[in-house]
């Protein structure tokens, strides 16, 4: 087995530790932030993939005889971007939502919603 190879298996148990973060809490900034370290190992997994052994810019040279691939790249750069939006979306959700219910946890936000339609019926 190759040295890649532990490098890609990391990613994955990054990713896996990000997906249970989401999944396994209820605070909404807890899954922002898992969702940020799943983001974080897929793009990492993409520049890795992009790595070419003894591999050049992609600069045309004489000397040179083998290049990386440029476009995973370019891909994560742009995906970053969007990355980074999202976050800050979800942070200014996330701060809407405890001026509203005075929480974060989902489990809280359902209690005040029952009890607010329970009362009205």
């Amino acid at each position: 087995m190759s040295g890649t190879h532990y490098v890609y298996w990391l990613l994955f148990a990054l990713m896996m530790i990000g997906l249970y973060v989401v999944i396994s809490h209820g605070n909404l900034l807890k899954k922002m932030i898992g969702l940020t370290l799943f983001q974080v190992s897929v793009f990492l997994f993409f520049i890795s993939l992009g790595k070419v052994e003894d591999g050049s810019a992609p600069i045309i040279s004489p000397e040179v005889e083998t290049y990386s691939h440029p476009l995973p790249q370019v891909l994560i750069l742009t995906a970053i971007v969007v990355g980074v939006a999202t976050l800050a979306v979800g942070l200014a959700l996330a701060v809407r939502i405890f001026e509203a219910y005075g929480t974060v946890e989902e489990q809280d936000m359902q209690e005040r919603d029952e009890d607010r339609h329970g009362a009205a019926s």
